[in-house]
């Protein structure tokens, strides 16, 4: 997609195939992974190195510290960023038989799943779409979740319910594709020609969020801001890993630029005060 949107505004470019620690370990969930940004980390080196001139990321997978040479050189246009439900027998999250086993990457989604059904049973799902997809027709899990934005770029018809996004808070940049480039390069300047600054503005504020908040892949934090009525609606959460407990806030902002990222910073220092912090450190504890 981003390489089609360069190409029609004349950019000249062509794809390189980067694969990574991350796509090598498929057998352990993400957050036992050594280090935030497992499937970043090598392409930035690549990058620096003159290797690749630009890297096409999912920007949820992006971490909130960057090599200061590098920069987000453009935001897509944001895709769905809704959870859906794929299960065997068809059945939507509320009509899961009790005990069901559900299959997830994502420690934000099983601490939703437990705090929406604690009769629910959820196991670490890894793979590519295929391979999540094979595991579940073949009687591992009973149901598992996914962002229905790779569903959709996949091109897969396939028969799913979208979870509440109220209920089910999508992660901060969910359905959200980003190209990082080195400041001040030939790369950096064509990307930008592919910005969405619509949706700039939606998933930076949600970063800003997610920085102030802090603890990783490790910690379930949830981060969503949408346009309505001319401004952003912000909506925050941070869960505990059995998803008993949670603090949430539901603002709306307004402005743009540092006034609209200020205002971000200051609702991610409530949900802290508030008992993200304890939170925080109570999964990172754990997760250990």
């Amino acid at each position: 997609m981003a390489l089609d949107l360069m190409r029609a505004r004349g950019v000249d470019a062509e794809i390189k195939v980067v694969k990574t620690s991350g796509d090598l370990f498929l057998d352990r969930p993400l957050h036992m992974l050594s280090g935030q940004g497992v499937f970043v980390r090598e392409i930035d080196e690549r990058m620096l190195a003159g290797e690749i001139d630009l890297a096409v990321h999912s920007m949820k997978d992006l971490p909130s510290k960057r090599p200061p040479r590098i920069s987000i050189a453009a935001i897509m246009q944001r895709d769905s960023p809704h959870d859906v439900l794929l299960s065997r027998e068809g059945y939507a999250f509320d009509e899961l038989p009790e005990g069901a086993l559900v299959g997830t990457s994502s420690m934000r989604r099983s601490s939703q799943i437990h705090r929406a059904r604690p009769d629910l049973r959820t196991e670490s799902i890894r793979g590519n779409l295929q391979t999540r997809l094979r595991k579940l027709q073949e009687g591992n899990y009973d149901a598992i979740i996914l962002a229905e934005a790779g569903i959709q770029r996949m091109g897969l018809d396939l028969e799913y319910s979208i979870l509440d996004r109220e209920r089910f808070v999508p992660s901060a940049n969910q359905g959200t594709i980003v190209v990082a480039g080195v400041r001040g390069s030939e790369g950096e300047a064509a990307a930008r020609l592919i910005d969405h600054p619509p949706s700039r503005r939606e998933t930076l504020v949600e970063r800003r969020v997610l920085e102030v908040v802090g603890g990783g892949c490790v910690v379930p934090v949830a981060v969503h801001a949408r346009a309505e009525n001319g401004g952003l609606r912000l909506v925050a959460e941070v869960l505990s890993l059995d998803g008993r407990r949670f603090v949430r806030v539901d603002e709306n902002l307004s402005g743009e630029g540092q006034e609209l990222m200020d205002q971000a910073e200051k609702l991610g220092c409530r949900l802290v005060n508030m008992g993200g912090r304890e939170l925080v450190e109570e999964a990172i504890r754990i997760g250990r």
